[in-house]
């Protein structure tokens, strides 16, 4: 995807002709100051951002927009070098590291949207309109990269109020953009704001995933468009009936490759994907996650420990997977919780903490799932140390509500519950 985006320029420079959509219109998706530009005249919310030359610039940015902050460099592939600080010591280490693969361009410096629902939308655009192909509703927290983060299609959790807001601001995109060909947006729904994090006027990974649940030739179609032809000529003029629920999980490869840093975040880990598909989304995320070797229990134990906001989401997890005959260990907070609506709880200790530590749990195979939905940076420290046993022992790990709830429902649809 990113390839092609960076020899247009030149291509075109060359002399080579460029189908579909034009370089400048590449360029200005890929400028932020110009797309940043675009954003604002088009009145459309987007996280705020900087790009800084030097460490002093950074800070600067940082201290304007608030931490946590996203560190990137720009025109990269996979996210490399891509990093969340939540204070100055972290953002200059990782600036430094993306100012290497930068390669003296500017590195961006964005304001993180935590604990956000992250969106993807494909769309094949022509001169008059933009149809959107597939809206893909992220189950990992943002900020994890989508080649890792699983997403269902249709999004499942996600009102028909926003879903509006994105296909309009989609369409607006599009056409101001010149899109001439396939185009991917990304969106961040936080506090009922719509956020667009970024416009690619490309293909993108998940094309492959939305033309085989659509059942559409999605980049066949996006070719024709940019060799010539009109989505009217080609007759697709609205968005694809969808039968059913997909849902895309990605293969990791950390238990090939033992010592390997498990923590997901903004750059890619991932070296494949999977999916299922079913008339119910919880029959539909056990099929993928099976298919990715991740296989849900039916019975057994299960370790909470989730932030203050999730705390709500959590007790309806825990009482379900109660009555299932789930044993649940939690951490402090999470078990105080529990105990107070009457679910029996064990504690379970933090990393660090004196008592049975969350590490020691999964060491000793005590717990057959876990849920953890960390916020904030000594939550994310936390979770890394639990990640890595998670990884090292096959136990399945959620960091999101959205993804828990999935996997309470595939855990009822693999009983027969549902």
């Amino acid at each position: 995807g990113q390839t092609p985006i960076n020899l247009a320029a030149g291509l075109a420079a060359a002399g080579a002709p460029i189908w579909g959509t034009p370089p400048d219109a590449i360029a200005l998706a890929e400028d932020r100051g110009r797309f940043g530009a675009l954003l604002r005249e088009l009145d459309i919310d987007h996280p705020a951002w900087g790009l800084a030359r030097s460490l002093d610039e950074a800070r600067e940015i940082a201290g304007r927009i608030g931490y946590p902050v996203l560190v990137r460099p720009s025109f990269v592939l996979g996210g490399r070098a891509m990093a969340i600080a939540y204070d100055d010591e972290q953002l200059a280490r990782f600036l430094a590291e993306a100012a290497r693969v930068a390669d003296g361009a500017p590195v961006l410096i964005d304001q993180y949207l935590e604990d956000a629902f992250e969106v993807d939308v494909d769309a094949v655009a022509d001169d008059t309109r933009v149809v959107i192909a597939g809206v893909m509703q992220h189950i990992e927290e943002a900020g994890v990269h989508s080649g890792d983060s699983a997403c269902v299609l249709p999004p499942y959790k996600i009102s028909q109020f926003h879903l509006s807001i994105m296909r309009d601001y989609t369409e607006r995109l599009g056409r101001a953009l010149g899109v001439r060909g396939l185009m991917n947006v990304q969106y961040a729904i936080k506090d009922d704001v719509v956020h667009v994090l970024e416009v690619n006027p490309r293909a993108s990974r998940t094309v492959p995933f939305v033309s085989k649940a659509t059942g559409v030739p999605v980049a066949r179609l996006a070719a024709q468009v940019q060799a010539g032809c009109t989505l009217a000529d080609l007759g697709f003029t609205e968005t694809p009936p969808i039968d059913g629920f997909f849902v895309k999980v990605a293969v990791l490869p950390f238990d090939k490759l033992p010592g390997a840093d498990v923590r997901l975040g903004p750059e890619m880990r991932s070296t494949g994907e999977v999916m299922g598909h079913a008339s119910r989304f919880g029959h539909a995320l056990a099929k993928a996650q099976l298919a990715a070797g991740v296989k849900l229990p039916k019975t057994g134990a299960v370790l909470l420990s989730v932030n203050d906001y999730d705390k709500s989401a959590a007790l309806k997890m825990a009482r379900d997977l109660h009555r299932m005959g789930f044993a649940l260990f939690a951490t402090e907070g999470t078990a105080a919780a529990l105990q107070r609506v009457g679910l029996p709880a064990t504690v379970a200790a933090k990393a660090g903490q004196p008592g049975r530590t969350t590490v020691q749990l999964i060491e000793q195979r005590a717990v057959d799932l876990i849920i953890n939905t960390p916020l904030g940076q000594r939550a994310h420290a936390d979770q890394s140390a639990m990640y890595a046993a998670a990884v090292r022992h096959r136990v399945p790990l959620l960091t999101t509500t959205s993804a828990a709830q999935a996997a309470v429902s595939g855990i009822k649809a693999l009983r027969g519950w549902e």
